[in-house]
This record gives C-alpha cells, structure tokens and sequence, in this order.
C-alpha cells in the first residue's frame, strides 16, 4: 500500500490525557436524566395516589349519606376526615353533597374539587373534580 496512510490510535500518555475527566462528565449528564425521570414518575405516582384516596373517600361519604338516619352533610363531613386522615387537609377544602335523582332512584352524589399535587414548581397545575355516589336508604 503505496502512499495509503494508515491511522492509529494514539497510544500512551497523551491519549490518556485527553480522555481523562470525561467520566464525571459522563456521570453528571446520565445522574442529571435519571433525576428527571424519576421526578416526573414521582409526580405521576403522587397524583394518581391522591387521586385514589379522594374517589374512594368520596364514594364513603356517599355511602354514609345514603343511610336512612343520616343526611348530605354527614356524608361530607365523613369525606373530609377520611381526606385529611389519609392525604392532606388541603386536598378536602371544596367537598359538597346533595341528593338527586338518577333513573327515578334517589341518590347521594358527594362531589370533591381538589388541586393537583404537584412535586416542586415544574408540572401541571390544575383542579381535578371526583364524584362518588350511593343510593339513599327508603324508610
């Protein structure tokens, strides 16, 4: 191979010395990715678990409300403590009840107007409206 050039790694010091370092950098930059993953799965998580334990009080409060000696207002004390026992008072501000009428049936409906919870500064904001629903109890 006449007048081909063939190249080489350098080897030795100074191949050394050029790459010396960039495994912090390498660090830095993956560690910097994976944190925001992991917030943003953490945001998700927090706000369907909070999600969760709203419905499900909600839907408590209904069934409490739905019984033939107790009333809407019962229900949404009952939904206000099982909120603020299990997430947070704040999540437990905005709940209201009423009876209603659904296919000729009498029935409670709890309502819970919440914010999103949010990790930090960064992410959605917002209000999210649950509802639960009970029958209400004949005498």
């Amino acid at each position: 191979m006449t007048g081909a050039r063939v190249l080489l790694r350098p080897v030795g010091r100074a191949a050394r010395a050029r790459e010396e370092g960039s495994a912090v950098v390498d660090f830095v930059l993956v560690s910097v990715l994976l944190l925001v993953l992991f917030l943003g799965v953490l945001q998700v998580v927090l706000a369907v678990h909070v999600r969760a334990v709203v419905i499900d009080s909600a839907a408590e409060g209904a069934r409490l409300a739905g019984r033939v000696d107790r009333t809407p207002t019962d229900g949404v004390a009952r939904t206000r403590t099982l909120i603020d026992a299990a997430v947070s008072e704040r999540f437990a501000q905005d709940v209201t009840a009423r009876e209603v009428r659904r296919d000729g049936l009498r029935v409670v409906e709890v309502t819970v107007r919440f914010p999103l919870p949010v990790v930090g500064l960064l992410g959605p904001s917002g209000v999210v409206v649950v509802d639960g629903h009970a029958l209400k109890e004949e005498e």
